[in-house]
């Protein structure tokens, strides 16, 4: 069991990690964009689309452009030689989590954490170059300390959005129940576990005190980081 929560915490870890980052980047390089303009409004579109896509869908689509027959699999194999395959069937194992994850981590940041850095005020930077400072000093002493609440709590939920996922890890990882979601299903339709009748009220209640955690330190941060959007 508390292998499991540890495989369930590293993968959630991990991706949220990834995703806030990239996230991160994705809303820094909107930053100078007219929020009413094509591009901007494209992103934003796509990311609340993204966000919620996930389960057999999500699942399927992987399969079919990554999986062992998949499309961009056989144009690996065709045109470069390349086979992804070569260590084992990782796409359908805990590996093969991560890049679905992602898909979703990734717009769910740019949607929670483009209104905090869209909230930076420009008369900040012009204080900053008045008074004989840099870019680089800008985003030392005043960006990054002003925004590192708001990628705190980004963060967090991702984590807690990570760690609470199920649908599409059902669909994709067939290789027994290695994260908590797939193990409480496996507790509780498996016939093989008798004597254990428990066990998914206890994986269940510990998965709840987890994200039950996460989603109070979240709110904890979140409250410091409006102080700075309004």
């Amino acid at each position: 069991m508390l292998l499991t929560f540890a495989n369930s915490a590293g993968l959630s870890v991990l991706t949220a990690a990834i995703g806030a980052i990239v996230g991160a980047l994705v809303c820094y390089a909107l930053l100078g964009l007219r929020p009413d303009g094509g591009v901007r409004t494209v992103v934003d579109a796509a990311s609340g689309v993204l966000a919620q896509t996930g389960g057999v869908m999500l699942a399927f689509m992987f399969i079919a452009t990554l999986g062992l027959r998949g499309i961009v699999t056989g144009l690996l194999k065709d045109a470069f030689g390349l086979e992804l395959y070569a260590h084992g069937p990782w796409i359908y194992e805990l590996p093969g989590l991560i890049l679905p994850y992602l898909y979703f981590q990734i717009p769910l940041m740019v949607i929670t954490f483009m209104p905090a850095l869209s909230a930076l005020k420009p008369q900040w930077s012009e204080a900053n170059l008045t008074l004989g400072g840099t870019r680089a000093s800008f985003w030392l002493r005043i960006g990054i300390p002003v925004l590192a609440p708001a990628f705190l709590a980004s963060f967090l939920l991702l984590f807690a959005n990570a760690f609470s996922s199920y649908a599409t890890a059902a669909a994709l990882a067939s290789q027994g129940a290695q994260i908590v979601p797939l193990q409480i299903r496996a507790a509780l339709t498996s016939e093989t576990v008798l004597g254990r009748e428990n066990l998914a009220g206890a994986l269940a209640l510990g998965m709840i005190v987890v994200v039950a955690i996460v989603m109070w330190a979240y709110s904890l941060v979140q409250r410091r980081a409006t102080r700075w959007q309004s």
